[in-house]
């Protein structure tokens, strides 16, 4: 049995803030940003490479008032990842090395944190 995730909720408080911070500053694909509801929007975004995406929007009550997420993806290479992100105008920090990978860290406008991780060489 596989258990694939898929879609991880973000709470915002601006969800154009959160499209133009997530789709045009940092570079995801915005997959969707429909409103099948008065009073109900939902916006998907989806980093490159990657088989969860993550949404945000109005009228969806997956996350509480004002919660936070701290996820945690992998990436190729920090060094990269990090220019890739400062040139893209977003306040990235690292690359902090650790035995168990290098990481390198940012926030959305509404405090979700970002933990980017380039695994350590599989001996």
């Amino acid at each position: 049995m596989d258990f694939r995730i898929e879609l991880v909720p973000l709470h915002v408080s601006d969800v154009d803030r959160s499209i133009r911070f997530y789709g045009e500053q940092v570079g995801w694909h915005v997959d969707h940003d429909e409103t099948p509801a008065e009073g109900l929007r939902f916006v998907q975004v989806t980093p490159p490479g990657s088989a969860c995406s993550f949404c945000f929007g109005t009228g969806l009550g997956m996350m509480p008032e004002g919660s936070k997420q701290l996820i945690q993806a992998v990436v190729d290479d920090a060094d990269e990842t990090l220019a890739y992100l400062k040139d893209r105008g977003v306040d990235a920090q690292g690359v902090d090395d650790q035995a168990w990978g290098r990481f390198v860290y940012f926030e959305d406008p509404d405090g979700n944190r970002w933990s980017l991780q380039q695994l350590p060489p599989r001996p």
